[in-house]
This record gives C-alpha cells, sequence and structure tokens, in this order.
C-alpha cells in the first residue's frame, strides 16, 4: 500500500509500505478516505520528536470505512463496511485512565513505554504515527490503518456527516475544544488565544460554543495574516504580535485584569522577535533546549490572577526560563495534555449535526496522498496561505 514516510528532517516520501493486517484480535483495518497534516506533524518534520525512525508511517487524523474486523471484536458495536473516524490516541477501554475518560493516557496502549518512562516520567497512550516515544504504531497518511482496540477506538460517523467534516474529529476539533472546556469557562469570562493555526481556530469557536464573552486571537500577522483574518471572521477580537504589544493590549481589552483563560495552541516551536524568542532560538539550535515556550511565558505574564493557562500545544522535551514566580504568586491554574479524544466526540457530533458549527471551514487545500511531500512544504513554510491540508489516498 502507499504511504506518507518519514525519511529526514525536512523529508518525507510517499512510498509502498507493507500492507495493513490484523495482528491481534481486537484489530481492524480501516481503508483510508481522508487524512490531514497536523501541525504537529510539522514536529516531526522539523526533526524537534525524538525517536524517529526512516520508513515510518506518519499521520495521526484519518477516517475511513472498515474493511476488516479481528474475531474479538465486539460486533454489536462495529461491522465491516462502517464509516468511523480514528482518534488519535489509543486507548484499551479499561485501564485507570480510560476508565476516567483520560484516554490520551492509556497504561496499556504504548508498547514501547520503557522510552517514554525515561522522557516523561511515564508513558502517554500509543498514538498513531507519532514517533516510537508514542508506540512507533504506523499512522494515519496511508491507503490503510491497522486500528488496536477496535471497538473502543473507532467512532463511528453519522450518515449526514461528510468525509472532511468527520476527519476533523480525530484531533484538531477534540484538541481545540478541550483546550477551552477543561478550563470550565463562564459566562462572563475573555479567553485569550495565541496561535490561529488549526488547533486554534477550533479553540476560538469552541471557546464561542462554551459560551465565553469574548475570545482574543493572536497570531503574526506579517507571516500568516489569513489566519487573522479567519480569526476575525469568526467574531474575535484580533491581536497581531509583530504590531502590537501583546501584554499592553490584552490589559486594554480586559480592563486591566487580564484574561481569565489563556489558551497555548502553539506548543514547542513558538518563535518572536523579543529578547527571550532569540533566547530560545539560539539555545534550541545549540541543542541546549528543546522546546521553545514563549508563549507559555507571556500567557502566565498576562493571566489574570486566579485565572487558567491552557497548554494544549505540542511539548516534547525541555525548556527553562519559566515565570514559576509569576505562576506561584497569582495563583494561576495550569492544565495541559494531549486530548482525550474519546471523551469529547460525542458532545462535538452535538454540535455538528445541531448546525451550530461545521468543522470543514477550516480546510484550504485538497490533495492526493501521492502529493503528501509537497502539502507538508506548503504547510511548513505558509506557502498558498495554506492553513489546513487534507488528504485523499483514492484520488
Amino acid at each position: 500500500m502507499k504511504a506518507t514516510v518519514w525519511c529526514a528532517p525536512y523529508k518525507v516520501s510517499v512510498e509502498n509500505v507493507p500492507d495493513a493486517k490484523i495482528i491481534n484480535r481486537r484489530d481492524a483495518v480501516v481503508r483510508i478516505q481522508a487524512t490531514c497534516i497536523c501541525g504537529s506533524d510539522l514536529h516531526l518534520y522539523d526533526g524537534c520528536i525524538p525517536f524517529m525512525k526512516p520508513g515510518d508511517v506518519m499521520g495521526h487524523e484519518p477516517m475511513g470505512v472498515i474493511e476488516e474486523l479481528g474475531p474479538d471484536v465486539d460486533k454489536s458495536k462495529l461491522k465491516v463496511g462502517d464509516r468511523v473516524v480514528v482518534p488519535f490516541p489509543i486507548a484499551c477501554g479499561a485501564c485507570f485512565f480510560c476508565r476516567r475518560g483520560l484516554t490520551s493516557c492509556c497504561d496499556n496502549t504504548n508498547i514501547k513505554s520503557h522510552l517514554a518512562d525515561k522522557v516523561f516520567g511515564q508513558p502517554t497512550a500509543g498514538i498513531y504515527g507519532y514517533s516510537h516515544l508514542t508506540g512507533g504504531f504506523s499512522g494515519g497518511q496511508a491507503e490503510f490503518l491497522r486500528a488496536p482496540f477496535a471497538d473502543v477506538n473507532l467512532q463511528k460517523v453519522p450518515d449526514e456527516l461528510t468525509n472532511e467534516q468527520a476527519v476533523m474529529l480525530a484531533d484538531i476539533f477534540p484538541t481545540g475544544y478541550m483546550a477551552v472546556a477543561h478550563c470550565d469557562p463562564k459566562p462572563d469570562d475573555t479567553v485569550a488565544i495565541w496561535g490561529c493555526g488549526p488547533v486554534g481556530q477550533f479553540a476560538i469557536r469552541s471557546a464561542m460554543l462554551l459560551g465565553a464573552n469574548k475570545v482574543i486571537a493572536i497570531d503574526d500577522g506579517k507571516r500568516v495574516p489569513n489566519r487573522l483574518e479567519m480569526a476575525r471572521r469568526s467574531g474575535a477580537t484580533t491581536i497581531d504580535f509583530s504590531d502590537e504589544y501583546v501584554y499592553d493590549r490584552l490589559m486594554e481589552l480586559t480592563g486591566g485584569i487580564g484574561p481569565d483563560i489563556c489558551v497555548d495552541a502553539v506548543g514547542m516551536e513558538a518563535h518572536g522577535w523579543s529578547l527571550d524568542g532569540v533566547y530560545d532560538k539560539v539555545k534550541s539550535m545549540t541543542m541546549m533546549e528543546t522546546d521553545r515556550p514563549k508563549v507559555i511565558r507571556q500567557a502566565i505574564h498576562c493571566c489574570r490572577k486566579g485565572g487558567t493557562v491552557s497548554i494544549i500545544g505540542v511539548y516534547g522535551g525541555f525548556a527553562d526560563k519559566i515565570p514559576t514566580g509569576a505562576l506561584m504568586n497569582k495563583g494561576l491554574t495550569i492544565k495541559t495534555g494531549q486530548c482525550h479524544v474519546h471523551k469529547y466526540v460525542p458532545e462535538l457530533l452535538g454540535h455538528i449535526k445541531a448546525g451550530r458549527i461545521d468543522p470543514s471551514f477550516l480546510i484550504t487545500h485538497r490533495l492526493p496522498l501521492s502529493q503528501a511531500a509537497e502539502g507538508y512544504k506548503l504547510f511548513r513554510f505558509h506557502q498558498e496561505e495554506a492553513i489546513k491540508i487534507v488528504l485523499d489516498p483514492a484520488a
């Protein structure tokens, strides 16, 4: 079968790889109908996530049709021919964490947990196409995908949803939604969101779905003006950090108090032209720091006393100069995590079916799987105003 494979930093290609097949008795094989390039994939593309190997199949945002089911899959939940979305974290459904809805923390699906033990202290769940640190599972930018614990992980898609609507439920819509929802927003809250990429765009709209009073979106208007424009069209107030001082503008917009909820939807490759941004860039290039936490620092600095900082952007290693004094003395709450997709899919399906949001609004490019390498370049280097790229293995 054809699949997008990682070759080296800044190089992916579409190659023939072994066909996906049933290995364990609760596996399924899914024929992929739509799959996406995620902002998190760019961390792999840039060589920022460890334990990638040449030939690893990429991608963790797929949906498709069940082609084959293992003999122990609960047939009352799934059957061959069902259309399904595949959440990016792989859950067992039975461990301490899965029983509490913390599916991205599953204790049983990361089959290379010894690596995560060393890096994180405990393993995360297995994740499709996201390095051997998260299990080394083949990803979903392929013609077919093996899905373990199929009756736990494959979420059936209602007939009224298009493939492009459904595929957004594999990661970025639930991730943007959780970024705000796990902060327990109140009707009079102001939510500030750093980063207007795909997750940031969904965080903006999720804050509105969840009843926030005001949503403020922050990004670089010189590098990616179309992302701020998309945020404005959604109803958000925007701040262009290339032209405005973020702290001053946020204080102006909140009467000097600061936002109630500050969301980092950027992650480990944050950039900026301030002194700390240059500092992070130099340290990461000299391998003295793996992550660039400029947004975390700024969110802590700007958040109101007693507020919540939500870190939903991906971080993979170590960072320094975190303002722990401000964090502690302002009484801030930190909420983080890979998204527990399984928990949020039913709620988000309700929003889509009720017409409150059409998640396919985000898509700017549709490409055949054979052009995945070109898609990565478009997305990584902000060409053709690319925000979200969907790949079609059948095209």
